[in-house]
């Protein structure tokens, strides 16, 4: 695991110590951690209501036929193939 020095104001590093000594964390760094997890899953979440919404943007839907099927196969066939290769 790598180290990183951050620099927070006083009273920032009060509430990071206090969050600590109310025992909901175990150190500064699992609060952190905490944190950093939550915005990840926070922009995962933005991303795919993003892509939902583009989908709904996209037109009317249309039902999907075996053609259409056999293209995504052939299209997760040609990635796997890729990723083999590098």
């Amino acid at each position: 695991m790598e180290t990183m020095s951050i620099g927070l104001p006083e009273s920032m590093k009060e509430f990071v110590l206090e969050q600590v000594s109310q025992g909901d964390f175990s150190s500064a760094s699992e609060y952190m951690h905490v944190l950093i997890r939550a915005d990840q899953r926070r922009k995962q979440r933005e991303a795919l209501e993003a892509e939902v919404l583009k989908g709904l943007d996209s037109g009317p839907s249309t039902p999907m036929t075996l053609a259409d099927w056999d293209a995504i196969r052939e299209e997760v066939r040609n990635r796997h193939a890729k990723c083999e290769q590098a």
